[in-house]
Formats: structure tokens, sequence, C-alpha cells
């Protein structure tokens, strides 16, 4: 993989608490370059605490430690908070499940555009809305001055998306980290809004960290896949190549997804077995 622009190595995240502690995230290594990174896994897994550690965003409850957390040349772990407010949102951004919920509701879509360019770059307002406008066109927005001035509450769930992507793309990050940010959309929306951020990472050569449940939508979107498992990693492999995973874990997640070319009357529920915990990790079809 050329142009790495992220390595985490050993990352572990232990919450605290009056009684024990959960260990959440547990020795997790991987790189990310200028490509389509896909974690899965089943919710708990550890897959938002992973990413939310990239932008130090993990809770004060939790302790967080790794052997090295590097984004380009910058010690993220050991990063100041004010240089890591000068990361967040400029050089990594962050997209989020339900714009709903993400975007202020007192803002209009434009102004919150807007704001995330010029939080990084000094310049005046109304070249901060030109460039919004743009970016709202770029992300096929029909009437974008119209868009502009509309509140969150006014626009659908799949244009909510789209300015939620514009709003992540504007200050031109080189990293975007994608929570979820297809589940709460119908399959045809969902579609579209994956075919624009597709163009979009291909346009600007951004890298991406992507989140999510589905596989089978991972093995047509990604070039790679993370398959997360109680807090670690426990398999590695090429997103075209995920339905010939090695893991019994993957395996069982692929097979409880609905096929319409194989129907069946019950899906399979994975059962787990605590050698997980502590087995081997397969990279690409090899047990480590």
């Amino acid at each position: 993989m050329s142009d790495t622009l992220l390595q985490v190595q050993n990352l572990n995240i232990v919450f605290t608490g009056p009684h024990e502690n959960h260990h959440a995230v547990r020795n997790v290594s991987f790189t990310v370059g200028r490509e389509k990174l896909a974690i899965v896994g089943e919710s708990g897994s550890g897959k938002s605490q992973t990413c939310r550690a990239l932008l130090k965003l993990t809770p004060k409850c939790a302790h967080l430690s790794a052997g090295m957390l590097r984004f380009g040349d910058i010690d993220l772990l050991h990063a100041s908070e004010r240089q890591m407010r000068a990361i967040r949102g400029n050089r990594i951004s962050m997209i989020l499940q339900d714009p709903k919920f993400s975007l202020n509701p007192l803002m209009r879509v434009g102004d919150q555009i807007s704001e995330a360019f010029r939080l990084h770059n000094k310049t005046a307002r109304r070249v901060a809305k030109a460039r919004a406008l743009a970016m709202l066109e770029s992300v096929h927005i029909r009437n974008a001055e119209h868009v502009y001035r509309l509140y969150p509450h006014e626009v659908s769930g799949g244009m909510g998306q789209r300015v939620m992507i514009a709003m992540m793309l504007i200050p031109e990050p080189d990293l975007i980290i994608a929570d979820e940010p297809t589940s709460a959309l119908d399959v045809t929306v969902r579609q579209q809004i994956l075919s624009i951020l597709d163009e979009q990472l291909s346009r600007r050569n951004t890298g991406l960290l992507f989140i999510t449940h589905d596989l089978n939508l991972v093995a047509r979107f990604c070039d790679r896949v993370l398959v997360m498992y109680a807090g670690r990693i426990v398999e590695e492999i090429a997103a075209n190549r995920l339905h010939l995973a090695q893991h019994p874990y993957t395996q069982a997640l692929l097979a409880s997804q609905p096929r319409l070319h194989h129907p069946v009357e019950m899906l399979q529920v994975p059962t787990r077995d605590p050698a997980w915990l502590d087995g081997p990790v397969y990279r690409h079809g090899v047990a480590l």
C-alpha cells in the first residue's frame, strides 16, 4: 500500500468502573492509506471506539494507550489539544450516522458548511459561501442556493447525508472516518450516497475508514476489510475476497446475511467460541 496516512499499533482502550474495568479495544493494529478500508463487526465490538480514539475523542472515564498512533508526521498519542483541534475536521473528518442528530438544528445547513471551511481557513464569508455552494453542487444537490438556506429539519435523510459529506469534504481532509453513514437510509438512497462519496474520494485522493455492519456493502465498495470481535481484530482481508474469509467469526457473519439467490427460512445466528478472544488473527488467509 502506497502513501500511508495512518499507523496504529497495539491500541488499547480500557473503561474504568466502580466494580470492574472493561477492555473495549485490545491490541488493535492497522494502517490506512489513500484507500477505502472497512471495519466491520457486531455492535459493541469496538469499531467506533477505535476510530474515535484516532481523534482523541475517547471519554474521560477511559484509559487509552498505544505503541504508535501516527497520522503522517504527527504523533497523535502525544499531540496537544490545540494540535488536535487543527486536525479534527481539517485533516481528518468524521461523517456520523444520522444527520438529524449531527447537524445543528438552529443553523441553516449552508452556514454550517461555510463554518466548517472558515474554521480552518481565514477567509471572508462570501468566499466561504461560494465554496459551500460549489460543494453542495459537487455532491449532486440541485438548486444549491435554495438548500443552502434550509434548516436540517427541512431536508430529507438522503439530502442531509449529502450535506454532511459536503461539510466534511470542504476542508479537503486527507482522511475521512465514516461511522455507519448510510444505515438510516433506504437501499436506493444508500447507493446514491455511496456513489457520491466514492466519486468525491477519487477526485480528492482521500483515504476512507468506513465503519459498518453490512458485509455485502463493503465487499462491493471497499478495498480492504478489518473484522473486529470483542475489541480485537480477528481478520484482515481484501474486500473482493471476503467470501473466502478463514476466521470462523467472519464466516458466521457472512452466513447470517440474507441472499436473494439462496433464500432460507431462517438465517443462521453466529455461535461464539471463547477461543476467539485470544485465538489466531487471519491476515489475507494466513493464521498468525
